[in-house]
């Protein structure tokens, strides 16, 4: 869906006031309304949560695994224009959950499922947005194509692609991969 835009910019009290059914994400002051996901949307995010979740309490890591809606204010709490509904969510900082409403601050990895509304989006202003936050590790798993792009900011900020059939490493745990086909 496209953005809509207001004279002096949405801000996060016009989502708050949003009626509960209905989600959008702010960016820069432009609102993105979303759509219901697709069947295939919420089996590959429902996989990839359980997944990671299991993995991350058998390490012990003082990680929380937390899917869509989930409020993200990437800059802080204190930035009115910006605000994410990412499908995944993995904090390892206790800290920024501490506010009870969402993510104050960068999560430590974001995974979105993408569609032909949201590609571009996601594979510009969200990747532009997420590496400048400090997000360490950003997937874009595209269920048309059957590709996973995987950003590791810090070691590859250029990329890597995988298909669904490939093992994908996880960036934030050793020994930890992930094939979409097995979801």
């Amino acid at each position: 869906m496209g953005a809509l835009h207001a004279e002096k910019g949405y801000t996060i009290d016009d989502i708050n006031a949003l009626p509960e059914d209905q989600h959008a994400e702010l960016i820069d002051g432009d609102l993105f309304m979303m759509s219901a996901p697709t069947v295939l949307h919420q089996r590959l995010s429902g996989g990839l949560y359980y997944q990671i979740r299991d993995h991350i309490s058998d390490l012990g890591k003082d990680c929380e695994v937390f899917s869509s809606p989930f409020a993200v204010f990437l800059n802080g709490l204190e930035d009115e224009y910006n605000y994410f509904e990412p499908d995944i969510v993995i904090i390892c900082d206790p800290g920024k959950t501490e506010n009870g409403n969402g993510c104050d601050g960068a999560p430590d990895w974001i995974i979105e499922i993408t569609s032909p509304a949201t590609e571009k989006r996601d594979m510009g202003i969200k990747l532009f947005k997420y590496r400048n936050a400090g997000v360490k590790e950003y997937w874009v798993v595209n269920p048309l194509k059957k590709i996973v792009n995987v950003f590791l900011f810090g070691n590859n900020p250029e990329g890597s692609t995988y298909t669904f059939d490939e093992a994908i490493p996880v960036g934030l745990c050793t020994d930890f991969t992930i094939r979409i086909a097995d979801l």
